[in-house]
């Protein structure tokens, strides 16, 4: 059984249809790197397997409709997060939310130790008692991806996750997803418009514009005639070819 299937799935909001008629399949284990222009689709297709917003078409997540999805299943890291920086919330506590999926006004000893071996493992741990509104950008992405973990889910959607993280702690959490699909076998789907990290850490590639362009292994779906049908332009695709060889 395949992780994630779509089948003819579109949404339209308003006049402007985001997605059109997109059709694929994605095995379970997989590590798929999102990519397309901007206002191509991309944080729609998340909504739709998070069951956020309707459309027309199939969805199946392992099987079934997102609706009935167990929510511990999945987990869910956002491009843009959204909160109150003057509320006195920890990043332990954030953390903890992701287990309830409520805000805990009281954190168990058992969620204080499941939430501390998430921070550790995503090289957070000294910021579990910081408020949420003293972290850096890079500080709360790796925040929030702790807490998407904590659950331990079968199927990640990563929205932009290095967003705000240096090069070198891009690389480690490259390294990080890789160890924690190893161990979990959980799929990957990840937005991004680094093409190079797409080619080098992913085992698929979707290519995006409200349809779908390409989807496969990176070398074939970041074919030049794929990005220049996706961007109109090939921008950095000779620099990942160069490095692909």
């Amino acid at each position: 059984m395949d992780a994630v299937v779509l089948r003819a799935v579109s949404v339209r909001l308003g006049e402007f249809e985001p997605l059109k008629g997109v059709s694929l399949s994605v095995p379970q284990g997989a590590f798929v790197a999102v990519v397309g222009p901007n206002g191509a689709g991309k944080s729609t297709l998340f909504k739709v397997l998070l069951g956020l917003i309707p459309h027309r078409g199939e969805v199946r997540v392992f099987g079934n409709p997102p609706k009935n999805i167990d929510p511990h299943l999945v987990g869910y890291v956002p491009q843009i997060k959204t909160f109150d920086r003057s509320f006195p919330a920890l990043s332990l506590e954030l953390v903890v939310s992701g287990i309830r999926r409520a805000w805990p006004f009281r954190v168990t000893r058992e969620e204080r130790a499941r939430a501390l071996e998430v921070l550790e493992g995503v090289g957070a741990l000294e910021l579990a008692e910081r408020p949420l509104g003293r972290l850096s950008g890079g500080q709360l992405q790796r925040v929030f991806l702790a807490r998407a973990l904590v659950k331990r889910p079968r199927l990640l959607l990563l929205d932009e996750p290095a967003t705000g993280i240096d090069r070198l702690g891009e690389q480690d959490l490259y390294r990080l997803l890789e160890a924690y699909q190893a161990q979990s076998g959980a799929t990957v789907l990840m937005i991004t418009h680094d093409w190079e990290a797409a080619y080098h850490h992913a085992t698929h590639v979707l290519v995006l514009n409200r349809e779908v362009i390409g989807f496969g292994p990176p070398k074939r779906a970041l074919s030049e005639e794929c990005l220049r049908r996706a961007f109109g332009h090939l921008g950095h695709a000779h620099a990942i070819r160069m490095a692909g060889g």
